[in-house]
């Protein structure tokens, strides 16, 4: 248990993950600074949920960062390509955003340095994914050694710290784990595809974990979704 003076930086996107995250943070006993980023991303509800989520944490201070990575493209949540209605298949799809978390948690390690933070919480999950290659637990521990020889602090004896508390949890699991911290599911956003009027469309491949975790849980599902068709 750390002592209530650390702060801590939480990559806060919006979703359901994140949002568990963040409050794992503030649970390990840190202040909390929030940190989403603003990548021109299709799902931009999520920056929306993410406000939610930072205020309900009690962040000391939410920083949405501009980021345009729709200059780079490459991706269905960053370019004009169709995001997959079909289901959760084989491979890497064309969601993955190129070298997004690395990216992120770049941007989390700057603004933890410069405010003297130690610990890093990212909601990466390696179990009910979509295959992203930056969620998986050798990609955690290889930045934790990056972030070493990367910094100042590092190399000075001062090491960070990258926490991935969902790391081995299926979606099920963390719908439970959102329920044992007191949190409502439905501020936050999963759609990678949002419907008109701000409704999940229930098909891209994040909607389909999402319901998935609820229903294997076996806990209400708040998220409001498009009628099929």
């Amino acid at each position: 248990m750390t002592t209530e003076t650390t702060l801590a930086v939480a990559l806060v996107s919006g979703g359901l993950d994140s949002m568990v995250a963040a409050a794992r943070a503030r649970e390990d006993g840190h202040r909390l600074l929030a940190l989403s980023v603003d990548y021109n991303q299709r799902h931009r509800l999520e920056l929306a949920a993410a406000r939610r989520i930072a205020t309900m944490l009690h962040a000391e201070r939410h920083v949405v960062l501009p980021l345009d990575l729709s200059e780079f493209g490459g991706s269905a949540l960053t370019a004009d390509i169709a995001v997959p209605k079909t289901g959760v298949g084989e491979g890497i799809p064309v969601t993955y955003v190129p070298a997004r978390n690395t990216i992120f948690l770049s941007l989390a390690l700057g603004w933890a340095e410069a405010a003297g933070a130690r610990d890093l919480y990212i909601g990466v999950n390696a179990l009910d994914y979509s295959g992203y290659p930056d969620c998986r637990p050798e990609f955690i521990a290889e930045f934790e050694k990056l972030a070493e020889v990367a910094t100042k602090a590092g190399v000075e004896g001062q090491p960070f710290r990258i926490h991935a508390p969902l790391q081995h949890m299926t979606k099920a699991d963390i719908v439970r784990e959102a329920a044992r911290l007191g949190l409502d599911a439905g501020v936050s956003w999963s759609c990678y595809d949002p419907a008109p009027g701000g409704l999940h469309c229930g098909l891209c491949d994040s909607c389909r974990l999402r319901a998935k975790g609820f229903e294997e849980a076996g806990l209400p599902d708040p998220t409001r979704y498009a009628e099929p068709g």
